[in-house]
């Protein structure tokens, strides 16, 4: 007998074992052994598949980020699944980009949910080489994709994800449309039943609360509490779902965060309130239980709407400055990117931004597309091809037509591409990781001590006293302080002509201890210079010829000749080249026309004269130098008093293209001949820019983003100083109009001011932290106030942070 019970049992072992055996992927429960590899087994073949992916390609330390962090596909991989995203129609809608080599789409993944997550979804390159690259953005779940188009379809990106569990939700009736998230429809819907829940059973907690003055039957109680337990269910079994999956996850990938708390708490008072209505020896605590994640909620979508009023980044993108030349009846005029509409006809010149998905309408052209994927080689368009925002013109000025009206916020996240970034050290981002990693286990000790000591007095005490403690300790507005504080920042500059591409930006302008600055386009305006040209007479046709080339080239030299040899007719040109710091060519009526210095003409002795404070521009047709084109520059206004101010806050440099000629003139407005450089190049900048570095010093370069775009891009801040936004540089940390360069201590003052107030906030933030546990450990707070002021405080240092960052701009005259 003994024996046939042991085999029973063994047997009852062995179903045990099957029944709670996890799939070594995704961690659910595997119904049986039969799909397996070794000794790791998986639930369906969906799970297998993806473990073979990653095996091999050498990947699996993907399980080492946490346990089972996979997500399961659940059914078998189709290989025509997503076939009709092949359709042109269709890949039109949903392609961000195509060069006719590269596509780049942004899926939307709701299943993403951990950090395993995202390194598994960036290494996509290493599991299919047909892949580019794969970048997470975690907060919207979304992953872009780049890859290669003659090897890999838009179907195969789609399948690649969903062979990983990582089902892309396409809908084409809401492509670049906006609607509310099914995340905040949910939201909603455990709100309504959490506060449905709140209201029955305060109803039906009136027996316990006339209790006081007169007997109440046993019977209602216990019905009453049982039908109030019912009620309470929902709210622990869909409302409050969130809190436990969020801490659940957290506990999976080793870390304690601020759900934890409130899981627990949420916990203990719904265990206490079952035990005392079950064992009939309380009424139990569920109208505090329901209210507490009905006042959570409620807590979290006003946060929400709260954070959405005062966001910064829906403000900040309409304020990013562009232009654009749009013709009309052979009229060119400067119009911002904002007003061009589909049908619009725009010209668009040497190495500026195509600000919409446009067609090309005349002649051949390069696109050079490195903005959007990185990729430096050109490539070659014709008349009537079809051409992605993000793009730069290279070569002679081409006309285009609008198609698609302009996303300014797609431009703003290409300005923001990890190409044009910079490795920058945070302190604030340090700190506040520190903290939060260590806060929540802090918080739960001390509501645990707290809950020993008042145990020993009351037990009901004690549950209040540790729900309470871990429901008002939060961590949330010590790290909101400084999106808020710096994105405030962002709008108040932007309004002010000063267009800072990120809050990284703003954070290290407020470090910088060197200005180095450009002299041409940066401290001389572009409108207001006198011209002539000295040496032989030119013809009307080399006039034209001449009118022609400068035509194509955006820098501030070669738009005053242009505008200075008047009106008429324009010649095709053949051959245009530009060369950065040197000058132009090209062949125009069969001649090269050259201009530029004195080295790139071929002069091989400049002379001096009494003309030297004027900036000489050298012409050159075929062999012959014609002379050359003298500019008087003329200086902006309020100059000297500007970098006097500047002068007293922070080492001064002057980097200048440009010969001597002019430095009596700066060495009065500097002050001073120290630090005042001429004939630099390009590299000179970039080299200077470097060796400023390596001593120690924190530099912000100011130029106009032409000749000096690699020292901009070098230095920690890099601002590009334009009278015509439509040069835009990607080098650039910022933007800064002309008109607005008297305000540049201004602005640097406003951001260390910034700093200030988040490092203000986080002090708020630590004695709202310190109070608040020290009320509850006091017995003085119950779970339910905790559960108010706890949102409330995250929302007080958001408003905090927002109203003193805008005080302290309205201070300075910056609003």
């Amino acid at each position: 007998m003994a024996i046939k019970f042991d085999a029973y049992q063994a047997e009852q072992d062995l179903r045990s074992q099957e029944t709670e055996l996890a799939c070594f992927h995704c961690g659910e429960q595997c119904p049986d052994r039969s799909i397996a590899i070794g000794e790791k087994f998986f639930c369906c073949n969906g799970c297998k598949t993806v473990y073979e992916i990653l095996n091999v390609n050498e990947l699996c330390e993907y399980y080492e980020i946490e346990d089972t962090p996979g997500i399961s596909p659940k059914t078998d991989i189709v290989a025509d699944r997503f076939s009709y995203l092949d359709d042109e129609s269709v890949r039109s809608q949903v392609l961000e980009f195509s060069d006719g080599s590269i596509d780049k789409v942004t899926f939307h993944t709701p299943a993403m949910h951990c950090a395993s997550c995202i390194w598994l979804l960036e290494k996509l390159h290493d599991m299919d080489p047909r892949v580019i690259s794969s970048i997470v953005n975690f907060p919207k779940k979304e992953v872009s994709i780049s890859y290669k188009r003659e090897e890999m379809s838009l179907s195969e990106a789609a399948a690649l994800l969903s062979s990983l569990g990582y089902e892309p939700l396409i809908n084409l009736d809401t492509v670049g449309k906006r609607e509310q998230s099914s995340a905040e429809k949910k939201l909603y819907l455990r709100i309504g039943l959490a506060g449905f829940a709140f209201g029955n059973v305060m109803i039906l907690s009136f027996p316990e609360y006339l209790s006081r003055v007169g007997d109440v039957d046993p019977v209602f109680k216990m019905v009453f509490g049982y039908l109030s337990l019912l009620l309470s269910l929902p709210v622990l079994l869909y409302s409050a779902k969130d809190y436990y999956s969020s801490a659940w996850a957290g506990i999976r990938s080793r870390t304690v965060n601020i759900d934890v708390p409130i899981t627990l708490g949420i916990g203990m008072l719904f265990i206490r309130s079952v035990w005392e209505i079950v064992t009939r020896t309380g009424p139990g605590y569920l109208d505090s239980f329901t209210g507490l994640v009905f006042f959570l909620l409620v807590g979290r979508i006003f946060q929400q709407k709260t954070y959405d009023l005062l966001s910064f980044e829906r403000d900040y993108r309409s304020f990013f400055p562009l232009s654009v030349t749009r013709k009309i009846n052979n009229v060119e005029t400067s119009v911002p990117v904002s007003k061009l509409l589909p049908g619009d006809r725009i010209v668009v010149r040497n190495q500026e931004l195509i600000p919409a998905d446009s067609v090309l309408l005349k002649s051949n052209t390069l696109i050079d597309y490195s903005f959007v994927t990185g990729e430096s080689d050109p490539v070659t368009k014709q008349a009537g091809d079809f051409i992605y925002a993000g793009g730069r013109q290279v070569g002679t000025t081409v006309e285009l037509e609008v198609i698609k009206e302009p996303s300014q916020s797609y431009l703003t996240q290409l300005w923001n591409n990890d190409v044009f970034n910079k490795p920058r050290f945070s302190r604030l981002n340090q700190i506040v990781n520190q903290v939060s990693h260590y806060f929540t286990i802090g918080v739960v000790g001390i509501a645990t001590v707290a809950a020993l000591y008042w145990l020993q007095f009351s037990a009901e005490t004690a549950i209040k006293v540790f729900t309470a403690v871990l429901i008002v300790a939060c961590p949330c507005a010590l790290a909101l302080s400084s999106p808020f504080a710096l994105g405030t920042a962002l709008r108040i500059f932007g309004r002010k002509g000063f267009y800072v591409k990120n809050t990284e930006g703003v954070e290290a302008l407020s470090k910088v201890d060197t200005i180095i600055m450009d002299k041409t386009g940066t401290l001389t305006e572009n409108q207001h210079e006198t011209i002539e040209f000295k040496g032989s007479v030119l013809s009307t046709k080399e006039q034209q010829a001449v009118r022609s080339l400068t035509k194509h080239s955006t820098h501030p030299l070669s738009q005053k000749i242009f505008h200075a040899l008047g009106a008429g007719s324009l010649r095709a040109v053949a051959a245009f080249e530009e060369l950065s710091g040197r000058g132009l060519r090209g062949t125009v009526d069969d001649c090269v026309i050259m201009i530029g210095s004195a080295s790139w003409v071929q002069l091989t002795q400049e002379t001096q004269s009494v003309e030297d404070m004027k900036t000489r521009v050298y012409l050159r047709i075929d062999d012959e130098i014609k002379g050359y084109f003298l500019i008087a520059n003329t200086y902006r206004k309020g100059l000297r008093p500007m970098l006097a101010t500047l002068a007293s806050h922070f080492k001064l440099v002057l980097l200048s293209g440009d010969t001597e000629r002019e430095k009596p003139t700066l060495v009065n407005l500097f002050g001073k001949e120290d630090d005042l450089y001429f004939r630099q190049t390009p590299e000179d900048k970039l080299n200077f820019v470097s060796k400023a570095q390596e001593a120690g010093a924190h530099v912000l370069m100011v130029g106009d983003g032409l000749n000096d775009a690699g020292a901009l891009r070098a230095s920690e801040v890099g601002v590009a100083v334009t009278d015509d936004v439509s040069a835009f540089s990607p080098a650039s940390d910022a933007i800064l109009t002309g008109d607005k360069l008297n305000d540049l201590d201004s602005f640097i003052q406003m951001s260390k001011a910034t700093m200030s107030v988040i490092i203000a906030s986080f002090i708020i933030s630590i004695l709202y932290n310190v109070i608040g546990v020290g009320f509850a450990v006091s017995a003085k707070l119950s779970p339910l106030v905790s559960a108010i002021l706890m949102p409330a405080s995250s929302i007080s240092v958001v408003v905090f942070t927002t109203l003193a960052t805008s005080l302290r701009a309205k201070m300075m005259r910056l609003t």
